[in-house]
């Protein structure tokens, strides 16, 4: 290991980091608060801003993983709908494996400049998470119970608010509901083929409801669906970890473009349209594990500076105040100073550990478990 990488693998740059996000993160959202007395005035400002506000937040993860990481994505999409990416807005279909998923979804949208607006289908508990939970609230994020007969009503309403977004967004969403595990997949395949539908072998199967009320409730609004296949080179296994300890990852991202218009509406059409499109999906996974790529042309979008700024902005205001007060408190020479110095960071190590922890794959959602398999709503 080279002295730059040992350097980046170092817990006290990771305590640097997490300081800066949580510290700048807090003060955003503090920020986001006394915007709310714009809404019943100017609804459109009030959501204009609160896209550039989130982008301070999100986009320091994006920073972690194109600028400290150096990882590479190469985009393999057709050349007529490349430039299309970022002019208007899109559904984008991911598949759910890896660790960092949503994180290349997140580098995705800001390599084409909408990253503050993007939006994501999400889970209702994340709403009243401080920082990243309480930055998606401010900016109309859709929050879902994951129990179908709850969602109805309140996911459809909170998609007809983004028809008059004024900011151009991708809509993420893992179809699959959850991270693909082994265990997962066999439970998924079981479900499968008490419902008759074709097995897959590197996906789970598709939740085609929340899909089909999207599409619905999004369509003469957004004007494709984005069709995203996410893989990495040399069967690496990217962590958040190993993005912190700066580690370089070779990602490769097969995008396809399909007009809304060929998405069917009936919600049945609708649904057998989605586990075809996963079909699809698991074809070209398999042709990339057999060849090491995806079809079409390959391209790399220009990585855009503006993460590395805001991150640089917040880090110089923040840092200076803090080493400062940490060399008063070590100078000081108090025992009772010191202890309470060493319990901050131990709690800090805790905290970075269990932020890093709940990304974990084995840690996600459950799936197939007996209600879900006797009575599955997808």
């Amino acid at each position: 290991m080279d002295l730059v990488g040992l350097l980046k693998s170092q817990f006290l740059c990771h305590l640097v980091f997490c300081y800066v996000f949580i510290a700048s993160g807090l003060i955003i959202n503090t920020i986001q608060l006394f915007t709310l007395i714009l809404w019943p005035i100017n609804k459109q400002l009030f959501r204009k801003i609160n896209c550039r506000l989130s982008y301070c937040i999100s986009s320091q993860l994006v920073m972690l993983l194109e600028w400290w990481s150096g990882t590479e994505c190469i985009i393999h999409t057709d050349p007529q709908a490349y430039p299309k990416y970022g002019k208007e807005n899109a559904i984008v279909v991911l598949n759910h494996k890896f660790e960092i998923d949503f994180l290349c979804g997140w580098s995705l949208a800001e390599r084409f400049g909408v990253l503050g607006g993007s939006k994501v289908l999400a889970k209702k508990e994340l709403a009243y998470v401080p920082i990243i939970g309480w930055m998606w609230y401010f900016t109309e994020m859709v929050f879902c119970t994951r129990k179908w007969e709850q969602d109805r009503k309140t996911v459809a309403k909170s998609l007809l608010h983004l028809r008059d977004y004024p900011e151009k967004y991708f809509f993420l969403i893992h179809c699959e509901g959850t991270r693909f595990t082994e265990k997962k997949h066999q439970i998924s395949m079981q479900v499968a083929h008490a419902k008759g539908l074709p097995s897959l072998k590197y996906h789970l199967l598709p939740r085609t409801k929340g899909f089909a009320i999207t599409v619905r409730s999004l369509r003469n609004v957004v004007s494709a669906v984005y069709d995203c296949t996410l893989n990495f080179r040399n069967n690496e296994n990217p962590t958040l970890l190993g993005v912190l300890n700066g580690k370089k990852y070779h990602a490769d991202l097969y995008v396809r473009r399909i007009p809304l218009e060929e998405v069917p509406e009936d919600e049945d059409k609708c649904s057998a349209w989605l586990h075809k499109l996963y079909q699809e999906k698991d074809a070209f996974q398999e042709e990339y594990y057999r060849t090491g790529t995806f079809p079409e042309t390959p391209m790399v979008p220009p990585r855009r500076p503006w993460t590395l700024v805001n991150w640089l902005f917040w880090a110089s205001l923040l840092l200076y105040p803090f080493f400062r007060f940490l060399v008063n408190m070590i100078s000081s020479g108090s025992s009772l100073t010191l202890a309470s110095f060493v319990l901050v960071f131990f709690v800090a190590s805790m905290g970075v550990r269990w932020m890093i922890g709940v990304t974990e794959i084995d840690k996600g959602s459950a799936y197939g478990n007996i209600d879900s398999k006797q009575k599955q709503n997808d």
